[in-house]
């Protein structure tokens, strides 16, 4: 413990960028010993990724870094190109937050792990093809990832957001490296895998003595995690201290602030009651999707026979675990995925059969919040243009009100003066979850599909987007279908929740009576493994899932 298997010691780290010179971190510093959690929070900008992805050399080159970074007694900071490849995967190795851009389209998830697990040979020889594969099926194996012998030969697109993140993390582990950097590993998970993943990551903990830097915005996973707690605000490091000490008596007002932003199951939401004769603006009946497998394989039942309605002014909250149809029966409710049976109804119109021609004049009428702010936003364009593009496509105003609309609409969700004028990129992931956000308002729509519009926003900033939410839908009126794992959340927003369970409702009722009351016992599971954010009660809950051999059936 003498030395520590990660020291940061007064690093700085600045862009040059078209409009000067920005300080991203400044003379921060900490360790991690080996078998230590310690995780890093603040909100998004606040520099936590950047402080680690300079500990395993990943900055672009218009980063200037001053200050030391240590791997054991190994300095990062001085390593050539040719020593970083050396170490990343073998010594250190990370799990990047999103994982739809890290995979590449093109390779099965098994050529993914295989690149992995060559790179850097366990044993010290390489590895036949044969063991390649039977480690790759481990691997997934390991992450939770259901029927791995099946789908290590998937594509990433053949997978649901959180199947993509294990896959990831699956990568990052593939050679058992001393130093995993998690950068919001947890972040498109439902609650029972992030439980699962964050036991994984536990076992690594113990079973290598690895040393985790836990980089999240969930102040749960962090009293579910970490030892020690690293707090960051606008580049610098505010507070440092025991897990226990920094939520029992944190020192400093933004730590307060931050705690005080946590989302907590049971808390009373602001949502106001639907009238009976709302009008309905979302009609689900009987839909089904199936997804042909490949040749001669038959058919993936996504979707059974699903049926549940939306009013003006409602939420409907949708949840389940990754892969459970959420995210299917959204697209299918927007019109971008075709059911294989079923109606879908939205504002007196049967989608489901409509053509892209048929469908554009309807389109203005709701707006999609999609679940990967990285892909969502267009590259190429400005985050300004991105959310005009709406207003051009139907023909929104002059030049001048789409430039003031588009304006308006940054400000709600929380973005500075001249955000507009930068390209997705140079945003954080929480900054381009806040454009897509204000890009799906852009026209004001009467149906709002958000698929886990808030996953990668800090506690903070989701809080005044979930104000956001309600204070618009009680302005403007719309109904909306809210897809979220993370059920605290969705308590907070909705009126009424679906629980998903492969493609199925297994049951629809007040969100009051669901997340306080559930009566099947799936729901019950889900709600067992939801992290508190207070380190007692979770060690406390989490020793009584172990001792009973699975999750509590009370929160």
């Amino acid at each position: 413990m003498n030395t520590p298997a990660l020291a940061v010691q007064n690093l700085s780290v600045t862009f040059a960028t078209d409009g000067g010179v920005v300080d991203a971190v400044r003379d921060v510093s900490f360790e991690v010993f080996a078998g230590e959690v310690l995780a890093v929070v603040g909100e998004s900008g606040s520099g936590k990724s950047v402080s680690s992805r300079a500990a395993i050399g990943l900055l672009p080159e218009t980063a200037q870094v001053t200050g030391t970074v240590r791997l054991g007694e190994r300095e990062v900071t001085s390593m050539s190109a040719r020593e970083l490849t050396g170490i990343r995967g073998q010594d250190i190795a990370m799990v990047f937050q999103e994982p739809g851009a890290v995979l590449n389209p093109l390779l099965t998830v098994g050529a993914h792990l295989a690149e992995a697990i060559r790179a850097h040979p366990i044993s010290g020889t390489m590895m036949s093809k044969k063991e390649v594969a039977a480690r790759a099926v481990e691997l997934l194996q390991m992450v939770a990832l259901p029927e791995p012998q099946r789908r290590v030969d998937y594509y990433p697109h053949e997978l649901s957001g959180g199947q993509k993140q294990r896959v990831v993390i699956a990568m990052a582990i593939a050679c058992d490296p001393l130093v995993i950097i998690a950068d919001e590993p947890t972040t498109a998970l439902d609650v029972t895998v992030q439980a699962e993943i964050l036991d994984l990551l536990r076992d690594l903990k113990e079973r290598i003595g690895a040393a985790i830097v836990l980089i999240t915005h969930n102040m749960g996973v962090v009293a579910d995690m970490a030892d020690r707690v690293v707090v960051m605000n606008a580049g610098v490091v505010v507070e440092q201290a025991e897990v226990h000490d920094l939520f029992a008596a944190p020192t400093q007002e933004y730590t307060r602030t931050l705690l005080a932003a946590v989302p907590h199951l049971g808390e009373p939401t602001r949502t106001t009651p639907v009238a009976a004769d709302a009008e309905t603006v979302l009609e689900v009946t009987g839909l089904t999707v199936e997804f042909p497998l490949g040749l001669g394989s038959g058919t993936f039942r996504a979707v059974d026979d699903v049926s549940l309605a939306v009013r003006r002014g409602e939420t409907l909250g949708l949840v389940g675990e990754s892969g459970s149809g959420k995210s299917t029966i959204g697209r299918c409710v927007a019109g971008l995925q075709k059911p294989t049976s079923g109606s879908v109804v939205v504002l007196g119109t049967d989608i489901a059969g409509l053509s892209s021609r048929a469908m554009r004049p309807l389109r203005k009428r709701f707006g999609f919040v999609f679940q990967d702010p990285a892909t969502a936003l267009n590259p190429r364009m400005t985050v300004g243009t991105c959310i005009a593009e709406p207003l051009v496509v139907h023909a929104y105003g002059d030049r001048a009100t789409r430039t003031a609309r588009v304006r308006e609409l940054l400000d709600s969700v929380r973005l500075p003066a001249g955000t507009e004028d930068r390209y997705p990129h140079e945003l954080s992931g929480g900054q381009r979850q806040r454009a897509n956000l204000a890009r799906a308002l852009a026209l004001g729509p009467d149906l709002l599909v958000a698929d886990e519009p808030t996953s990668a926003l800090d506690v903070s900033v989701q809080a005044s987007v979930l104000e956001l939410f309600i204070d618009l839908q009680q302005q403007w009126d719309f109904g909306a279908l809210f897809i979220s794992h993370d059920l605290a959340v969705v308590e907070q927003v909705s009126q009424r929740v679906a629980v998903l369970r492969d493609g199925a409702v297994v049951e629809l009722d007040t969100g009051a009576t669901i997340l306080r009351a559930p009566s099947a016992d799936y729901t019950k599971r889900l709600l067992a493994a939801v992290p508190v954010p207070d380190p007692v009660e979770q060690r406390r809950r989490r020793e009584q899932t172990h001792e009973r051999g699975g999750p509590s059936s009370t929160v």
